[in-house]
């Protein structure tokens, strides 16, 4: 074995081995001939490059060389683990697990084919006084994703597909023979199958043709597509939903409480399909009132582990894009037998209250049942029982309001915060393409409902929690959100006081009582959306654990997600344990269910990123026949390239980049959230209005860009 002919990646390969004996050993000094003889080598040629290994990492500062021949790690974290994060230049920064642990550098070159996102390992450079930490990627420990949206280029003999994602820096070469139908300029998803080590780009094959670019409902499967949510479900899943007996059994209804001559009603969406909550509402003898939340009992019609369970599980979440819902459960369990439908006897999980004139709960009940839905409200039929205090139901519709109210009032009283974000909708044509855009009021009816699910949410997770005593408590998914960290909030009460709004941070109870006098105060105007959308980035993410932590947003000590089985996973996880323990089962396995935990959290990203990407792609489309037309808007974002923009009229945000900016040279001050000209000291601030042009819309990348139109 020639060293000239020496393969780097065997080299590199070795080398790590040799490093790895010194760790695995405590780091005691050795000679080659020690570490070859740990590693097994007896060539003397190998054992020669463990002695040029040695040599080379001494001279690296990765090892010292003790005395003529022995050898010792300088340092003994040599290697590390982490996730890359791609920048926009080709480099890298690996995050690690450990969160007192620095970011690590990666050039290019060091990359070795990763990508974004993917777990690596990273040999580390011995750092220099002063400088960051750098590194290389020696290991691809688990890919993030191997499929990718994009575009397929022909030519005679091969084609390259060149994916959507603007972090994946490479295309990918695509054999003539793994094209499956795919013609040149359509728009696709492929996967990568192998990526040889001395190869530039990776090699693939096209899985699935979304069509033509520009088409609506191309452009939608593709951004499901790109955040790995599947364009249908199997067929074995299909099948299994399909043989589910739609028959209630006499013998099914007698282990259940019966409400079917209760009044009973949903209240959703005037476009919802699937409705999984219902009130129920009956005024007691002691005068006292008895509201029924009533669940779809989606865990009876699943059983663990089948393929229909899997399926939800690794969804975890349905997905709601602009013109369409992704759902987590096929259609005839989540339309069909688990829809609570007006004049149809149903299967519920229901938590039940007995609430006084003030809305505090006398008496609880948590069980199986079976209802009949009297009625199916919209939001709007609602809302004119609210206002006008005529129509069906309206004693019981303004009875519920009122006690909504106060469980409102007094949920605001104890912490919680009211964040009221602009949700934008858009009024789409028969071909899918936005005809207008405005912007989804939250009215009594919204909030009527929203109390009821939360009293449930919360008062299930408290129940559960009770159960078991000391290191003996029962293992349960709850819905945990942790308090701002401190520098966050105080940036924002710093922002916030730029516009005369003063934030107190003296404690949590305080900040959420001046966040709610903000969020009211500034309703309507036009820094509304800038000001909310801030403090919601400098609160914690909510997120699925085991763990019993509470939930500040909210300001309460537990909390689950109990009310929508049919649109996510964990709510299914909550019905099955909580049925387990009301029936005497032992506590659950919590390490199993943190990780299931995870994986749904992770998911509801995902599926909030895709909903994101649909409404961005939308607002491209509808400015794209309004390149040239002058707009009103506020500055709702700063980076150093630019300032983003969100028109005041039509919600729709673009880009104002600062080398289009012609009147001097600007920069970003992050601190104080502006832009500011070098020469002229004009200051461009988050929350001004500015006047822009319509520049260029870019529909592939769902960009857009804006001029200013200056003074």
């Amino acid at each position: 074995m020639s060293k000239k002919k020496n393969n780097s990646s065997i080299v590199q390969v070795l080398t790590q081995m040799v490093l790895d004996i010194f760790e695995q050993n405590g780091n005691t000094p050795l000679n080659y001939k020690q570490v070859s003889a740990k590693l097994n080598v007896r060539d003397p040629e190998s054992r020669e490059i463990i002695f040029d290994i040695l040599k080379d990492e001494a001279k690296k500062s990765v090892m010292k060389e003790l005395s003529p021949g022995k050898f010792q790690l300088l340092e003994l974290k040599t290697f590390v683990e982490g996730k890359v994060d791609l920048t926009n230049d080709g480099s890298a920064f690996i995050v690690t697990d450990d969160e007192f642990e620095s970011d690590i550098f990666i050039a290019p070159r060091k990359l070795r084919n990763a990508l974004n996102g993917d777990r690596v390992k990273v040999y580390v450079y011995a750092k220099s006084k002063g400088k960051r930490k750098e590194g290389e990627v020696i290991e691809i420990i688990q890919r993030l994703k191997m499929e990718f949206t994009g575009i397929v280029k022909l030519s005679e003999r091969f084609a390259f597909f060149i994916p959507d994602d603007r972090k994946m820096m490479h295309d990918i070469f695509i054999p003539i023979s793994e094209l499956n139908g795919a013609k040149n300029g359509i728009k696709a998803v492929a996967e990568i199958t192998d990526w040889p080590a001395d190869a530039k780009n990776p090699i693939g094959r096209i899985k699935h043709i979304l069509g033509a670019q520009g088409e609506n409902d191309t452009e939608m499967n593709a951004i499901l597509a790109e955040y790995g949510f599947p364009l249908s479900f199997p067929a074995e899943v299909e099948h299994e939903a399909e043989e589910i007996s739609d028959i209630i059994t006499p013998q099914e209804i007698a282990k259940r409480r019966d409400f079917r001559d209760i009044t009973t009603f949903t209240i959703d969406p005037f476009d919802a399909k699937d409705f999984d909550d219902a009130l129920s509402y009956k005024i007691l003898e002691n005068g006292n009132y008895e509201v029924g939340v009533h669940i779809a009992d989606v865990s009876y019609y699943i059983v663990p582990d089948s393929a229909l369970d899997k399926e939800a599980l690794e969804r975890a979440t349905s997905v709601y894009l602009v013109d369409r819902v992704i759902p987590m459960l096929p259609e005839r369990l989540s339309n069909g037998l688990c829809s609570l439908r007006p004049k149809e006897e149903k299967l519920c999980f229901s938590a039940v209250f007995e609430l006084d004139e003030n809305a505090y709960i006398i008496n609880e009940w948590y069980g199986k049942t079976i209802i009949y839905s009297d009625r199916r409200f919209t939001y709007e039929e609602v809302q004119e029982v609210i206002e006008t205090q005529e129509g069906d139901f309206k004693d019981e519709i303004l009875k519920l309001n009122a006690l909504a109210y106060k469980l409102r009032e007094r949920k605001f009283k104890n912490g919680a915060i009211s964040f009221e974000t602009t949700e934008v909708k858009f009024k789409l044509d028969e071909n899918g393409k936005p005809t207008g855009v405005y912007v989804k009021e939250r009215k009594d009816a919204h909030k009527l409902i929203e109390d009821f699910m939360l009293l449930a949410n919360r008062k299930v997770a408290e129940h559960v929690s009770k159960m078991g005593k000391g290191k003996h408590k029962y293992t349960f998914v709850y819905r945990a959100h942790d308090s701002p960290k401190p520098d966050a909030l105080a940036n924002f009460a710093q922002f916030a006081a730029r516009f005369g709004y003063k934030i107190n941070t003296k404690s949590d109870k305080e900040t959420a009582k001046s966040l709610n006098f903000l969020m009211e105060d500034v309703e309507g105007k036009k820094e509304q959306n800038v000001l909310t959308h801030l403090a919601i980035r400098s609160m914690a993410k909510a997120i699925y654990t085991t763990k019993t932590s509470s939930h500040y947003g909210l300001a309460f000590d537990h909390y689950t997600h109990f009310t929508s089985p049919i649109r996510r996973y964990p709510d299914v996880m909550v019905h099955r344990l909580l049925f387990h323990y009301l029936n005497g089962g032992q506590s659950a396995n919590a390490e199993h269910y943190e990780k299931l935990c995870s994986h749904s959290s992770q998911m509801e990203k995902k599926a909030a990123d895709a909903e994101r990407s649909s409404v961005k792609y939308k607002q491209a489309e509808y400015l794209k026949d309004q390149v040239g037309n002058i707009f009103t808007g506020i500055i709702s974002g700063v980076t150093e390239w630019g300032m983003y923009v969100e028109i005041i009229e039509n919600k729709c945000e673009g880009m104002i980049r600062l080398r289009d900016i012609s009147d001097d040279f600007y920069t970003l001050d992050e601190k104080n959230y502006c832009i500011i000209g070098q020469r002229k000291k004009k200051i461009y601030q988050l929350g001004d209005e500015v006047s822009i042009r319509v520049k260029n819309v870019d529909l592939t990348k769902k960009q857009i860009d804006f001029s200013l139109v200056q003074d």
